[in-house]
């Protein structure tokens, strides 16, 4: 195959039989993305191929980069403003009327999928009239724009729905912003074929141009219908009342707009011929990189992520090293959770617990997990048995002779986690790293039970281990850069995101998310109906409710960290300040008996381990009915504020060493509403910025007390005109 001609970043490749591959391949960058350069560069292919048609016989999509094609530059979404709407706007709608000009050409276009195909990459191949994904694991394809705030502008909204109908669209594509492997993607109709390797992949890509010398688009035939219709057909109007609790289910009524944008585009597009449908597409996601929460989020989940993920938080001059054998203590959900994040990592595991039976337990864990897999397709018998034959589960340290890491993961107990490493400590390898899972205890005081301090860091699993992303590093006062910076890599190693923290009490995303279930169970106290304060934490945006999440955690837990907490800062001299949470964890408990759901009542009632609704008793000796209706915004600012406040104290006393780590820590870790882009995030992105964020906190500190008052980095920031960055 001779190479005819190039442009900048698409070679155009002719072979005898009058086939053309058109090669993705940007010489500036790792990956292809939509930038100006490709959009020229898509003009001037198509306007080639047009003059061509006659000649052609098909066309051939591929790349040359690991990646098929990574969609949307971010650099130039995030820079959007009212100002330059229109030429964003404008640079969207080039790509879609020369995508439109590719499909209607009147010759097979195919597209040969050779790695990952997310957002605009999967819009190039909607236009192609047929779709060969290559069988490998880094192959995925879909339009995960909903979770960076951001609607498809390349046509994707408008070519899924006629590929599937609104609702299917809607459900399989658009809302959920699901990455689909070769088989999902094959099942679910994203894909018609499957290559098992990249000459397959451009064989079977020919084999299509050869068989199908005329092609166009479903919705180009003559006598096409959208599939489930338009708004105007019955079968669709009978799911139009449903689609705003389809809504409801993505965004939990947060202020989230690329989920309600995209619905409009969706049924709207319905509605008008394809062309104008297009406009309507980009109408809407203009409106989104215009606003604030876009901003938010692709700062958050790309560019912070992309900084953590990086390791800008490892020391650089440390060469990286791999963990082939660890050491995993105690075999309860976590031990037995981060056992099974090993060994699908590929490192063989030593599970240990003080009786076998009990570390058998921890391995069935695994493999119950693996049978799930199994019955989902998401993996095979025989990987499932390769993963679980890393697994040993043992009761005798001798067997962790050769661990190059350590793991442990026992009760919360600083005797029993000494205890625990002076047993596996002379077992395991000489330098062997030694890691405590602890979310609370100080790193640097158990470090006292281990012969290497340096060598000994703190890594903070959430659970459940297995879905869960985030690991907190945390630094101890005598861990060395060797330590940390193997910790990284075995974080990485795993697949998890590691943020690197110092030592302190509850680290950082303990230590903050307690300010978070304070603030509501003190809104309880104030007389306020628990169902409203519920109500704004759902629509803030998090996850899990305040009132609910603090029974999942048990209200026995923080009563012991405040009386904790309270000792120390006493010890070192610290003046003690109860926050008005207090009085109703202690009525609670003590007056009341309710201790949580592991105890079968708390703020919740619970049937069967299940909530069944809040606590009648909340409005009986708590609430005040002579109060006026409480203001949600309000609700909602406070809780998001006083966790945004501790944030900037944890940067201020070097808890927290990176904007990054703080704002991808507590997103997904511990859930802070997404569209804020992160605790700072949040602070940086307030109306006004940083000098509007202090005085709504002022007013917050007149209404409700000093942990509202802003910090003096806060009062510096905003006084210099600065953001919260870690450039």
């Amino acid at each position: 195959m001779a190479t005819i001609a190039e442009s900048s970043t698409i070679r155009w490749e002719e072979d005898t039989d009058r086939v053309v591959t058109l090669v993705l391949d940007d010489p500036d960058q790792s990956v292809n993305t939509m930038n100006a350069a490709f959009i020229d560069s898509l003009d001037a292919t198509v306007d080639r191929l047009e003059a061509r048609r006659d000649t052609l016989r098909g066309v051939v999509l591929t790349s040359a980069k690991k990646s098929f094609f990574a969609g949307g530059d971010l650099r130039d979404l995030i820079a959007v403003t009212p100002a330059t709407a229109g030429n964003s706007f404008e640079a969207g709608m080039r790509v879609k009327r020369a995508l439109r000009r590719l499909e209607t050409l009147g010759l097979p276009v195919v597209a040969a999928i050779n790695g990952a195909a997310l957002g605009g990459g999967y819009e190039i191949t909607l236009a192609c009239h047929h779709r060969i994904v290559l069988d490998r694991p880094t192959a995925r394809v879909g339009l995960p724009e909903v979770t960076l705030g951001l609607l498809p502008g390349g046509g994707g909204v408008v070519r899924t729905v006629r590929m599937f109908g609104v609702v299917d669209a809607l459900r399989k594509v658009l809302l959920e912003g699901t990455q689909y492997g070769p088989a999902r993607a094959l099942e679910a109709g994203l894909v018609d074929e499957i290559a098992e390797d990249r000459t397959e992949l451009l064989a079977r890509a020919r084999a299509f141009v050869h068989a199908h010398p005329k092609s166009a688009q479903h919705w180009d035939q003559p006598g096409y219908r959208i599939p489930g219709g338009t708004p105007a057909h019955p079968e669709l109007a009978a799911h139009l009342p449903a689609l705003p609790a389809l809504l409801n289910a993505k965004t939990g009524g947060a202020p989230c707009p690329a989920p309600r944008n995209i619905l409009a585009a969706a049924v709207e597009s319905t509605q008008v011929d394809i062309d104008t449908a297009f406009v309507v597409e980009a109408r809407h996601l203009t409106d989104l990189l215009t606003g604030q929460i876009t901003k938010n989020m692709i700062q958050a989940f790309f560019f912070d992520l992309q900084a953590v993920d990086s390791g800008a938080g490892r020391p650089r001059e440390v060469p990286a090293r791999t963990v082939t054998r660890a050491a995993v203590l105690g075999g309860g959900m976590m031990g037995a959770g981060t056992a099974y994040a090993c060994a699908k990592a590929g490192i063989d595991v030593v599970l240990k617990d003080v009786s076998a039976e009990a570390a058998e337990r921890g391995k069935a864990y695994a493999a119950g997990l693996l049978e799930k897999a199994v019955a989902r397709g998401r993996t095979t018998e025989e990987q499932r048995d390769a993963l679980l034959g890393r697994i040993v589960p043992t009761d005798d340290a001798r067997d962790l002779a050769g661990c190059d890491a350590v793991i442990e993961a026992v009760f919360e107990d600083p005797a029993l986690k000494h205890r625990v490493f002076q047993e596996a400590e002379p077992a395991v390898a000489p330098d062997a790293l030694l890691c405590s899972n602890t979310s609370t205890l100080p790193i640097t005081m158990l470090a006292e039970g281990v012969r290497r301090p340096e060598d000994f860091i703190g890594l903070h699993f959430f659970s459940p281990v297995d879905r869960m992303r985030l690991v907190e590093v945390v630094k101890g006062r005598e861990t060395g850069d060797e330590a940390l910076a193997r910790a990284f890599d075995l974080v990485r190693q795993i697949g998890k995101t590691p943020i690197v923290v110092t030592d302190s009490r509850g680290f950082f995303t303990s230590r903050v998310i307690g300010h978070f279930m304070n603030e509501g169970v003190a809104m309880v106290g104030e007389g306020i109906d628990p169902a409203t304060v519920e109500q704004a934490a759902a629509q803030a945006g998090y996850p899990a409710r305040v009132l609910a999440l603090m029974d999942e955690l048990t209200l026995t837990l923080p009563r012991r960290i405040r009386e904790e907490t309270r000792r120390a800062t006493e010890e070192a001299g610290g003046v003690w300040r109860p926050h008005p949470a207090d009085a109703v964890v202690d009525r609670m408990t003590g007056e009341f008996g309710r201790a949580g759901r592991a105890a079968g009542a708390g703020f919740y009632d619970y049937s069967g381990g299940r909530r069944t609704g809040l606590w009648p008793g909340l409005r009986e000796h708590f609430t005040d009915p002579g109060l006026p209706a409480a203001d949600l915004g309000e609700l909602m600012e406070r809780m998001l504020f006083v966790e945004a406040l501790d944030a900037v104290r944890c940067l201020e006393e070097e808890v927290l060493v990176s904007v990054a780590d703080a704002n991808v820590g507590y997103l997904l870790g511990i859930g802070f509403p997404a569209w804020t882009g992160g605790v700072l995030q949040y602070v940086n992105g307030y109306p006004d910025g940083l000098p509007g964020f202090v005085a709504r906190a002022r007013e917050l500190a007149d209404l409700h007390g000093e942990r509202f008052t802003p910090p003096e980095l806060l009062l510096r920031k905003a006084e210099r005109g600065e953001t919260f960055t870690d450039v």
